[in-house]
């Protein structure tokens, strides 16, 4: 089944090198130039990756982000023409997988997008070995399915949030440290002030209705890292 990559950016150029080395992987480029096209494109086409700029002339990226989010767990990535780490942060907590600077390295750009396509892939066909099922107070994760469940009620989780999930689950009572969990679920190396971890930390406590001060489940061990009981 061909790979459909939704891009979003109101610059043409951008927008057609991006579709240049899609085509050269085989991959079809869906190109809007505003956030209400792209919202059209994702009810009548089907789309296994999002890729968005955070400047759209008549909504942010990161409003479009979170309502593609209501709906959809496909990667997004976003373009961003500012390094800061707040807008990096930002993204990451309304539900981007991963981020990239402008200008970008057209190569770069498509081992993300690869990168996010394997990791989404393995999600949807559940390829891991029968039986791996954890239950942790009323907690259930399955990696078989890859899926979640809270008393009985399905959290619905991005891949990224779930391979973190289910590396704490696996290691039920050790602290795993922040660069451990990025080395091991991104697969790539650590860099010090790297907030990624801790955003998505927060984003799965609040899909687990996790009191920030006393979560139950995840816990925050300070200067050392996180640990499931």
């Amino acid at each position: 089944m061909p790979v459909n990559v939704l891009v979003v950016d109101d610059e043409p150029e951008i927008a057609d090198l991006v579709e240049v080395y899609l085509n050269s992987e085989g991959f079809t480029a869906v190109k809007c130039g505003t956030a209400a096209q792209a919202l059209t494109a994702l009810e009548r086409e089907r789309i296994d990756l999002a890729l968005l700029d955070i400047m759209l002339p008549d909504r942010s990226g990161f409003e479009l982000c979170a309502e593609i989010r209501k709906n959809s767990q496909f990667p997004i990535l976003m373009l961003t023409a500012r390094a800061e780490d707040a807008e990096k942060i930002t993204g990451l907590t309304i539900g981007a997988d991963d981020y990239i600077t402008k200008p970008f390295n057209p190569l770069e750009l498509m081992a993300r997008i690869k990168a996010q396509l394997r990791r989404y892939t393995r999600y949807n066909e559940g390829k891991a070995p029968d039986g791996d099922v954890l239950d942790i107070n009323g907690l259930t994760v399955n990696r078989a399915t890859r899926q979640c469940w809270l008393y009985e009620k399905e959290i619905l989780l991005t891949p990224l949030e779930f391979d973190i999930l289910w590396m704490l689950c696996s290691h039920r009572g050790q602290v795993i440290s922040a660069q451990r969990l990025f080395e091991e679920v991104w697969h790539e190396k650590y860099l010090d002030r790297n907030n990624t971890v801790m955003v998505h930390i927060r984003r799965l406590r609040e899909k687990l209705g996790e009191p920030s001060r006393s979560p139950r489940f995840i816990k925050t061990v300070w200067g050392v890292g996180y640990r499931v009981d």
